[in-house]
């Protein structure tokens, strides 16, 4: 059912919103220092408990983990401000910044640097996304789409997360943590487009909000989501998890932005090829920065934990 727009809403083309742009740097920001917290506690945790609720009772006991989870709630809460006023082919791909300040963030944790190699991952990220900004020139779109669209949208997310789940479970560490990791990116994909969707829903009332089904399976998605990154970030490397699960939710993201909420990029063959290219650079540069030294460190001090007796809990 289509809903009314409510006053003020702004839905015209070609605007890149300042304060979208800020929130979701915001946004960025506490989702990296949040990220370093919980994958100090869930690279911890012993295999079985994969894919399991009772991951998160076992890190909801952990004082590093519910700090992290507090400041998670910080950047979803400037994530929904900046999807309130911007567009997912925006905001989402900002959201990729959180892995620049989180590795710097881990090496001032550890007695080790970011060097050449590095910096060279920055770069490109950083490049890609301002490249890909200036050049697809996003519009806001709509915030109305219809029931066949979700149900389209949703069904196929499900699909694609059971079957990444029995992938992951028949194969090695490695690749179980690349399976999760995407799955928790494509489940988070569809849960910022459904917070794109409540926001909405709450600037027509509070009550137009709890009457409709979307806050009821983001929460839904939002715990699922959880789940699939913890037990990525548990289940192998590091270098394995986060580029899967940073690079899979933009990229579905955008996909979602221009198809349900008609988030129109700019066309044409050079357009086109230079949005390509930028958004493969993005892709490209989070792979780098997860073989940083940073991550590296934390994967030696996750094996060697595993070679002492699990901490009581």
């Amino acid at each position: 059912m289509a809903h009314p727009e409510p006053i003020g809403a702004t839905c015209c083309a070609g605007n890149l919103s300042p304060v979208a742009i800020v929130a979701a740097l915001a946004a960025a920001l506490l989702y990296a220092v949040a990220s370093v917290l919980q994958q100090w506690e869930a690279e911890r945790q012993p295999a079985a408990q994969a894919l399991r609720p009772s991951l998160l009772t076992r890190l909801a006991r952990r004082p590093r983990w519910i700090a992290g989870l507090g400041i998670d709630v910080g950047g979803y809460v400037a994530q929904w401000l900046a999807l309130a006023r911007g567009s997912l082919v925006v905001v989402q791909p900002l959201l990729v910044v959180g892995l620049l300040f989180a590795l710097p963030i881990k090496a001032l944790l550890t007695p080790y640097r970011m060097h050449g190699w590095d910096w060279s991952g920055v770069v490109l990220t950083t490049a890609g996304l301002s490249v890909f900004l200036a050049v697809s020139q996003p519009t806001v779109g709509h915030p109305n789409v219809d029931a066949v669209t979700w149900a389209l949208l949703i069904g196929s997310t499900v699909a694609v997360t059971v079957v990444l789940v029995f992938i992951g479970h028949k194969s090695s560490p490695r690749w179980k943590a690349m399976a999760f990791g995407t799955a928790g990116g494509i489940v988070y994909g569809i849960c910022a487009a459904l917070t794109k969707s409540c926001a909405h829903l709450l600037a027509l009332g509070v009550t137009h909000l709890f009457e409709s089904w979307q806050p009821y399976v983001l929460a839904w998605g939002g715990v699922s989501g959880m789940i699939l990154a913890q037990s990525a970030f548990q289940a192998g490397p590091l270098d394995a998890s986060l580029p899967a699960l940073s690079a899979s939710d933009p990229i579905i993201s955008v996909v979602i932005g221009v198809i349900a909420f008609g988030e129109a990029v700019r066309g044409g063959l050079v357009p086109t090829l230079l949005e390509v290219v930028s958004f493969s650079a993005i892709v490209v540069g989070i792979f780098m920065l997860a073989h940083t030294e940073a991550v590296n460190a934390v994967q030696v001090d996750h094996q060697k934990g595993l070679a002492r007796p699990q901490e009581a809990v």
